[in-house]
């Protein structure tokens, strides 16, 4: 699945890669100060408060966010706080009625544009990847370095590093131990380019894991981008209302992270909780999504092209 390339296609590979790159540096620059925020966005913090508490000028803080995310940290923030799923859950609503009244056939039609799943067998999952070549490698996103790991039929794993690449590799590896793991940067910067700079066609993803997990994970899917539910409405979506421990306990195990939707499922109370690659970095692609999906009064600045699948 390593993209192949002609010289004018390549030329412009590499600037996109180069960009991602420069936005990756850019995120775990911010990364102390989205971690703040995700502690506070509903207090709707000051510009000087956020540069203080990651110890930088408000200006030198405002010139870095906003080259990473294309708007500015106030127009961020509020896009998490203004959510029109938000709204409408808190007017009695549902993320489906949300969907719905956005002129959708259904909620999984934002994910079908760049999402085609495909379940590995009970098979695979019992084998615990034996038999199979998982293909991996590192990549610049948006949201830091990734790690993305590839199967015959699609991802089969996005991670991400804040520093310790060992670590984040034996996290993934130990999900599939008994697979075949075979190095390759170059595919892995194609999934790269895929997923966050506007790959034409879906983006194909494998999921591996128990009936059950696979349940919740499709039914993360039900939840548009820009958008957040409950633990319990994705509970109930996959069939099992009343195991909420279950459903989370599947939701941390997601290996797939930000295309199979775990960041969007927070607690009850709308606090961000539970994010198996920390809560910075799911402020981070809350905000960006609702950034791109409700966007800003002209002079604001746009969300960059390409990012979370174009």
């Amino acid at each position: 699945m390593s993209m192949a390339y002609d010289a004018p296609n390549l030329s412009a590979a590499s600037e996109e890669l180069l960009r991602l790159a420069e936005r990756s540096v850019d995120y775990h620059r911010m990364a102390k100060a989205l971690d703040w925020l995700a502690e506070r966005w509903s207090e709707h913090p000051s510009l000087d408060e956020a540069a203080q508490a990651v110890g930088l000028s408000p200006f030198h803080f405002q010139r870095i966010f906003t080259r990473w995310a294309g708007v500015s940290p106030k127009s961020f923030v509020s896009a998490i706080a203004h959510a029109e799923a938000r709204r409408s859950l808190e007017a009695g609503g549902t993320v489906l009625d949300a969907a719905f009244d956005a002129g959708l056939s259904g909620p999984s039609r934002l994910h079908d544009l760049f999402i085609a799943q495909e379940a590995a067998t009970p098979g695979d999952v019992r084998r615990r990847g034996a038999g199979m070549r998982l293909r991996w490698g590192w990549a610049p996103t948006p949201f830091g370095r990734g790690l993305f790991v590839i199967a015959e039929r699609g991802l089969a794993g996005l991670a991400f590093s804040d520093g310790d690449d060992a670590a984040t590799f034996a996290d993934m590896h130990r999900r599939f131990p008994a697979a075949d793991w075979i190095r390759d940067d170059a595919a892995a910067q194609g999934m790269a380019l895929r997923a966050f700079a506007g790959g034409a066609g879906p983006l194909p993803v494998v999921l591996i894991g128990s009936p059950f997990h696979i349940q919740v994970w499709k039914a993360l899917l039900n939840i548009p981008a820009g958008e957040t539910a409950t633990y319990g409405q994705v509970a109930s979506w996959a069939g099992k209302p009343r195991a909420f421990q279950a459903t989370g306990g599947a939701i941390g195990a997601n290996p797939i992270s930000l295309l199979i939707p775990c960041h969007r499922a927070i607690a009850k109370s709308g606090k961000l909780t539970g994010y198996h690659w920390g809560l910075a970095r799911k402020a981070a692609i809350l905000g960006m999504e609702a950034v791109q999906r409700h966007p800003l009064p002209e002079g604001e600045g746009g969300a960059h092209r390409g990012a979370m699948g174009g």
